[in-house]
């Protein structure tokens, strides 16, 4: 028995762009034909507006056909766990050179997203290559693991969409959103009391460096 596809392709209906395609590709051959029979009787500006419509035509056509059959993706990630009984490692990079024209904040928050990706966390590690060797960073990410520990299990027990941290306390308010359960909520005031480290992050480096 054939495992189900992981994507499907979905061509769309373009029935009436067709239409209107051919009719503008039928007007500028028209354009190009009377141009051709008049360009005898005619003077230079003539042959040189033939050739301006001649390229136009040329990249419209090439342009056309890119879009004349649409075609969508729909993908099913959740049908890979049954084809593959155990998922690849997966090793990710993340690069970075000068803690002030890249703050800390930026990096954590790509570490911090990553590593709560939807991926079993056995087959995942994470790699911050620092071009730098900054002291800035390496405090960042030491306070990061942290707070991945926290972090990483509440984005996967609530499925959370935003997974960068400053951006999911950005957008949301003091008050847990949707708060359907008492199990959300003390874990939602348990990641409002590591907060601190979010904030810390937003300081400049040159206030960073004090602390470290």
């Amino acid at each position: 028995m054939s495992s189900l596809p992981l994507y499907e392709k979905v061509i769309a209906k373009n029935t009436t762009h067709r239409f209107l395609d051919v009719t503008i590709l039928f007007l500028l051959l028209s354009l190009l034909f009377y141009r051709l029979l008049s360009l005898k009787h005619n003077g230079f500006a003539w042959f040189v507006a033939f050739l301006c419509e001649s390229c136009f035509t040329f990249v419209w056509v090439l342009i056309t056909g890119t879009k004349w059959t649409p075609i969508s993706y729909n993908t099913y990630p959740q049908r890979l766990q049954e084809r593959i009984k155990e998922l690849p490692p997966l090793d990710i990079f993340v690069t970075t050179a000068d803690p002030y024209l890249e703050p800390p904040i930026l990096t954590v928050n790509t570490v911090l997203s990553l590593l709560a990706v939807d991926y079993p966390a056995h087959r995942l590690a994470c790699y911050v290559s620092d071009d730098g060797c900054s002291p800035l960073n390496f405090y960042s990410l030491v306070e990061a693991s942290k707070f991945a520990k926290l972090w990483v299990p509440f984005c996967k027990k609530y499925n959370i969409r935003v997974r960068a941290p400053f951006r999911y306390f950005l957008r949301e308010s003091d008050e847990p959103p949707c708060a359907s359960s008492w199990e959300f909520q003390q874990d939602w005031e348990k990641m409002k009391s590591t907060r601190d480290f979010a904030e810390t992050l937003k300081l400049q480096p040159t206030i960073l460096l004090h602390l470290i």
